[in-house]
C-alpha cells in the first residue's frame, strides 16, 4: 500500500498553548483579586472598571474562554491530526480560529470592565462580539470537519465523536441564547423576557459547562490519558453508552438552576429527573478514565503529567456527583445562593478543568521542542500545591454554604427570624473568605510555577516546527455496512452522520423544555397591576446591568417561610414578563431584593450606595461614587431604549414614548426633593455646588445623575405586587 507523506501543525498548538498560560495567570489573578475583595470591599474605591461586579464576570469569562478555551483548541488541534492522520484542512481556518479568538478575549477584557455587559451568566459579552464568536467558532468546526473528511484513518476514535457534539451544541446554545435586540454599538436587550429569559439562559449556562468545559475535555482525556499511560481505553463499549446518553440528558438539566422560582413546575421536575440520571453516565466516563491506568499505578508515582490527570478525572466525578445531588429538591433549597454553589463550580474548574490543562501542557511541550522537561520536581511541587489549593479554596466555602444557609432558615420560639439581619450571616463567614484567599493563592502559585518550568524547558529545547508523518491514503469503501460489522462501527466511519444523530440528540431536551414556555402563554400569566418600568426606572435598571449588581443579589423569592419572612411573597411568573433581560441572579452575597421598593427612604439609599459601610456595619458591599460624579447621565438613547422594547412586547404607548425624556426629568427632580429631606444632604449638596462653581467647572444638579436613576429602580422594585401588612 503507497504511503502518503505530510506534516502535522505543531505551531498552531503551539500558539494556543502559549495563549492558555498566558490567560490562564490573568484570569486567576483576576479571581484572586475578587477574592481579596471579599475581605477588603473598598480597595479599589473611585475606580469604576476596577469594581468587584465589573471584575466578576471578566474573572469567569477569562477562565472558561480564555484558558480553558484556548487549552482546548491546543489539545483538539494535537489530538485530532493524529487521530485521523491528515493535517488540519486549512492553515487559514487555524490562524483564523487563534487570532479571532485572542482578539474576542481582549475586546472582553476591554468591553467588560466599561460596563457593557447583557447580565447573562457566562453570556455576558454584547452583541458585536456575540456575532465575531459564532463566526470563528464555525471556523473551527469546518476545519475540524474538513479534516474529518480529507483522514487517512478510516474510524472516527471516541475522542473525535466529543469533539463533534461540542461544536455543534456550543453552536446552537450560543446562538439561541445570544438572540438580542440591538440599540446600539454595544447595547441590546435579550428578545426573551423574564420566565422565558430565565430557562433560555440557564438551558444555555448549565450546558455551556457540558459543552465547554466537560465534553471536550473528556475528549482530551479519552487521547491524552491512554496516550501518556501507553494503555488502551478501558473500555471501547462504556465509551460508546457514555457518549450517547452523556450527550442525551445533559441538554434537559438546565432548569436544576431554577428550582423554587417562577418558573412552571413541570419544567422544574424534567430538570430534576435528567439531572439524576446524568450520574451514571458521567461517572461511566471517569470509571473508564481511571481504569484505563489500571496496572501502571507505579507510573502514575513517578510521573507528574499522570497524577494530575488522576486528580482531574476524581474532581470530574465528585463534580457530577455532586451536581445530581444539587438537583435535588431538598437540597437545592439549602445551597442554592450559598458559597456552597462557588465551592462546588470551582472543584470542576480547577480540578477538571485545570489540572487536564496543566498535565496537557506539560507533556507536549517537550515532545514538541524535542526536548525533556526543565523540572520534574517543580512538575511534582505545582501539583502539590495547587490540589491543596484546590481543597483550602473549597473546603471553606462548603462550610461557609451550609452556615449561610442554617442561619438564614432559623426562627425563635416566637415566629420570628433569629438572624433577621442579612449581615449576621456574612460577619459569621468572613474567616472562610479568608481561607478561600489563601487557597486561590496557593494555586495561583502553582500557575506561576508551570510558567517558569515551562520558560525553561523551551529555552533548553528546539523551535517547534511542522512534524512529519506518513500514512496510506484511505480506501474507498461501501457505503453499507460490510459482513459482521456492528452499527456503530459502521456509524464511525460516517462523520456527517454522526453529527446529524448527535444535533438531534441535543436538540430533543432543548425543544420539549422550550418551545412550550415560550409558545404557551398559560405557562407565564401576567398580572394587572405590573406595569412597564418608568424611563428613569428604565435607565436605572442598565445602570444596575452595567454595575453588576446581579452578581451579589438575586431578585427571586423562593416559596420557603424564612424567605417570605424575610423579604415578603414568593416570586411570581407574571412580575418578570417586562424584564429584558431577567435579573434573577444565583448568589446572595447581600441580600435579595425583589421587594426592597419602598423598604427604606431615598436618603438611605443614597448614603447606602456612597458608603454602604456608614449605613450597614460589617457590609462588604463596595461603594459607587462614580454614580455620583459631577456629570450629567447618559439619556440619549431613552426613547431608543422604548421604542425597542415596544418592539420585543411592552406596551409603552406613542404617547409614553414621545413623553419620555419630560416624564424621566420629572420623577428625577421628585427624587432630588425627597433628598433634600435630610439637612446633611442639602449641605453637602450646596458646598460641593459652591466648590464646582469656584473652579469654574459647570455644575450637574442631582436630578441629572446616575445615582437618581439607580435609586428609581431600586424603589421601584416589588411595588407593583400591594400586599396588605
Amino acid at each position: 500500500m503507497e504511503m502518503e507523506q505530510f506534516y502535522y501543525d505543531n505551531k498552531i498548538v503551539k500558539k494556543f498553548i502559549y495563549a492558555t498560560i498566558l490567560f490562564g495567570v490573568v484570569g486567576m489573578l483576576v479571581g484572586l483579586i475578587l477574592a481579596t475583595m471579599f475581605l477588603f470591599p473598598n480597595m479599589t474605591e473611585g475606580i469604576s472598571w476596577l469594581s468587584f461586579g465589573r471584575l466578576r464576570p471578566l474573572h469567569t469569562n477569562a477562565v472558561i474562554f480564555a484558558f480553558v478555551g484556548n487549552a482546548m483548541f491546543a489539545g483538539v488541534y494535537y489530538s485530532l491530526q493524529r487521530l485521523l492522520k491528515a493535517r488540519m484542512y486549512s492553515d487559514f481556518l487555524s490562524n483564523l480560529n487563534f487570532w479571532g479568538w485572542q482578539l474576542i478575549i481582549v475586546a472582553a477584557a476591554i468591553s467588560l470592565p466599561l460596563g457593557y455587559t447583557s447580565s447573562k451568566e457566562y453570556a455576558e459579552l454584547e452583541w458585536p462580539i456575540d456575532i465575531a464568536i459564532a463566526l470563528i467558532w464555525v471556523a473551527f468546526g469546518i476545519n475540524m470537519i474538513g479534516t474529518m473528511l480529507k483522514r487517512r484513518e478510516r474510524h472516527l476514535y471516541v475522542a473525535i465523536w466529543f469533539y463533534l457534539a461540542t461544536f455543534i451544541t456550543v453552536a446552537v446554545l450560543h446562538i439561541f441564547n445570544s438572540l438580542e435586540l440591538p440599540i446600539s454599538a454595544m447595547k441590546s436587550y435579550s428578545v426573551y423576557a423574564g420566565v422565558q429569559d430565565a430557562l433560555v439562559q440557564w438551558w444555555y449556562g448549565h450546558n455551556a459547562v457540558a459543552f465547554f468545559l466537560t465534553t471536550p475535555f473528556l475528549g482530551l482525556m479519552y487521547y491524552f490519558v491512554p496516550k501518556v499511560a501507553n494503555r488502551p481505553v478501558y473500555s471501547y463499549r462504556l465509551s460508546i453508552i457514555h457518549f450517547w446518553s452523556l450527550i442525551f440528558l445533559y441538554i434537559w438539566a438546565g432548569p436544576h438552576h431554577l428550582l423554587y422560582s417562577a418558573l412552571p413546575n413541570w419544567a422544574q421536575n424534567l430538570g430534576v429527573v435528567f439531572s439524576v440520571m446524568l450520574i451514571a453516565p458521567s461517572w461511566g466516563g471517569m470509571i473508564n478514565g481511571l481504569l484505563t491506568l489500571r496496572g501502571v499505578w507505579d507510573k502514575v508515582r513517578e510521573e507528574p503529567v499522570l497524577k494530575f490527570f488522576v486528580v482531574a478525572m476524581t474532581g470530574y466525578g465528585m463534580a457530577t456527583f455532586e451536581g445530581p445531588m444539587l438537583s435535588l429538591k431538598n437540597v437545592n433549597a439549602i445551597a442554592h445562593y450559598t458559597d456552597w454553589i462557588i465551592a462546588h463550580v470551582h472543584v470542576g474548574a480547577l480540578a477538571w478543568n485545570g489540572f487536564m490543562a496543566f498535565g496537557i501542557i506539560y507533556w507536549l511541550i517537550p515532545r514538541m521542542t524535542k526536548t525533556t522537561l526543565y523540572s520534574t520536581k517543580l512538575a511534582n511541587f505545582h501539583f502539590w500545591v495547587g490540589t491543596l489549593g484546590i481543597i483550602l479554596y473549597a473546603l471553606p466555602m462548603y462550610l461557609a454554604g451550609f452556615l449561610q444557609a442554617s442561619m438564614w432558615k432559623q426562627f425563635n420560639p416566637d415566629g420570628t427570624l433569629t438572624y433577621g439581619n442579612f449581615l449576621e450571616t456574612v460577619t459569621q463567614i468572613m474567616p472562610m473568605y479568608w481561607m478561600r484567599a489563601i487557597g486561590g493563592t496557593m494555586y495561583l502559585v502553582g500557575m506561576l510555577t508551570l510558567v517558569y518550568n515551562i520558560i525553561q524547558t523551551v529555552r533548553a529545547g528546539e523551535e517547534v516546527e511542522d512534524e512529519l508523518a506518513e500514512a496510506p491514503a484511505l480506501q474507498t469503501i461501501s457505503e453499507g455496512r460490510l459482513k459482521g460489522e456492528k452499527y456503530h462501527s459502521w456509524l464511525e466511519r460516517k462523520p456527517i452522520k454522526m453529527a446529524i444523530f448527535a444535533t438531534i440528540a441535543i436538540l430533543i431536551g432543548g425543544i420539549i423544555q422550550i418551545v412550550p414556555t415560550i409558545m404557551v402563554k398559560s405557562n407565564i400569566p401576567t398580572i394587572a397591576s405590573v406595569k412597564p418600568y418608568s424611563p428613569l426606572e428604565l435607565e436605572g435598571r442598565d445602570l444596575y446591568i452595567r454595575e453588576g449588581c446581579v452578581g451579589c443579589h438575586s431578585q427571586s423569592v423562593r416559596p420557603f417561610r424564612s424567605e417570605v419572612e424575610r423579604y415578603g411573597p414568593q416570586s411570581k411568573a407574571g412580575e418578570f414578563v417586562y424584564d429584558h433581560p431577567f435579573l434573577w441572579g444565583s448568589k446572595r452575597t447581600g441580600p435579595d431584593l425583589l421587594r426592597v421598593g419602598g423598604k427604606y427612604n431615598d436618603n438611605w439609599h443614597f448614603n447606602h450606595f456612597w458608603s454602604p459601610q456608614s449605613i450597614s456595619a460589617g457590609s462588604i458591599m463596595p461603594s459607587y461614587k462614580w454614580l455620583f460624579d459631577n456629570k450629567a447621565m447618559d439619556i440619549s438613547m431613552t426613547e431608543k431604549k422604548m421604542k425597542a422594547m415596544v418592539t420585543l412586547g411592552v406596551p409603552y404607548t406613542d404617547a409614553q414614548v414621545a413623553n419620555g425624556l419630560k416624564d424621566l426629568r420629572t420623577q428625577a427632580i421628585s427624587i432630588e426633593e425627597s433628598l433634600k429631606n435630610d439637612p446633611d444632604f442639602v449641605k453637602s449638596y450646596e458646598d460641593s455646588k459652591k466648590k464646582a462653581l469656584a473652579r469654574g467647572e459647570k455644575f450637574v444638579p442631582m436630578n441629572e445623575r446616575e445615582i437618581v436613576a439607580m435609586i428609581a429602580y431600586i424603589q421601584r422594585l416589588g411595588t407593583d405586587i400591594k400586599v396588605k401588612e
